[in-house]
């Protein structure tokens, strides 16, 4: 993994104050011993032993453990010990107080963070330790604003300056079952952002499967047109503390996800829009998603339907 990733990760001081005052609210100094799984440029773990950790274990699979490793020795860190792998391949892992991973993607799982904190709450941490973070939600909202979707569109009329009447169908499609890293603004989101809900949910500790599924619903009072849906998480770090990617969230490396329509659903007053999710994540297969749409009338009676998954968004 290149440099210039982990150098976001530094830039991206929300989210280094967040994870430092969730350590520090579980640390007693010479007591606490911590794993940092995905350690990357090892700042987390220094952080942990800046705080008074006994002992840190740095976990990296990636090159950048080679910079790690410089990194812990330039700022004398003598607590910290660099295990150059992944935390599941780890045979009879140190027990530690303290479990900690920022293996987080602008989708929450595409890192295989379940599976890897299934694991290290299994075999790494001490029974009653900490996990974080321990808890997250997965949020949508329905996109009520033309520009991303139209910016996907080009593949319609895409002969039209030259004189010329051509079919990229084919293509438009593929692009629409996609997902999409955007900045979303609150305001192009339906009701301005007071349509949120929760499709997941998932608890650390409760070594969770990594094949999530979940629905939401919403019925709107005027005429709106939905173009997609915004996605994006929150993490409980634990004692309040909070990490979100939301579009009215203090900004991070992180970014919203945009998830595509095939056609936009246009609500008259009273009808509604629900939205299926489905996910799958492995280190072996990495991440598939899928979701589908339904066009609800006034009723609840299904009108219309479309479905769209990640894996058709892929060049053969």
């Amino acid at each position: 993994m290149r440099i210039e990733y982990h150098r976001t990760l530094i830039a991206d001081r929300h989210r280094n104050r967040a994870f430092r005052d969730a350590l520090a609210a579980v640390i007693e100094k010479g007591k606490t011993t911590v794993a940092d799984i995905g350690a990357g440029s090892g700042l987390i773990g220094v952080i942990a032993a800046r705080l008074g950790a006994r002992d840190v274990y740095l976990y990296e699979m990636a090159e950048v453990a080679a910079v790690a490793a410089q990194i812990v020795k330039r700022n004398r860190v003598r607590n910290c010990h660099l295990m150059p792998c992944h935390s599941a391949e780890m045979v009879d892992p140190p027990r530690v107080d303290v479990v900690v991973s920022e293996t987080l993607g602008n989708y929450a799982l595409e890192e295989n963070i379940i599976e890897t904190l299934s694991d290290a709450v299994r075999r790494h941490l001490k029974p009653g330790g900490v996990v974080i973070p321990s808890r997250l939600r997965q949020c949508i909202a329905p996109v009520v604003a033309p520009r991303i979707d139209a910016e996907l569109r080009q593949w319609e009329g895409a002969g039209d300056d030259l004189g010329l009447k051509l079919d990229f169908d084919v293509a438009r499609d593929m692009s629409l079952n996609n997902v999409y890293v955007r900045m979303i603004a609150p305001v192009e989101l339906l009701g301005g952002g007071a349509s949120v809900r929760v499709w997941d949910e998932v608890d650390f500790a409760a070594e969770p499967s990594s094949t999530r599924k979940g629905e939401a619903m919403w019925k709107v009072a005027g005429p709106a047109t939905v173009y997609g849906f915004a996605v994006w998480w929150e993490a409980d770090l634990g004692h309040g503390i909070t990490l979100s990617t939301a579009p009215d969230a203090p900004p991070t490396h992180w970014e919203q996800l945009y998830f595509p329509l095939l056609k936009p659903i246009v609500l008259a007053a009273g009808e509604g829009v629900r939205v299926t999710l489905q996910s799958r994540s492995s280190m072996e297969e990495g991440t598939h998603l899928s979701w589908k749409a339904a066009h609800l009338d006034m009723s609840g009676r299904v009108v219309a339907r479309q479905a769209l998954d990640l894996d058709k968004g892929y060049l053969p």
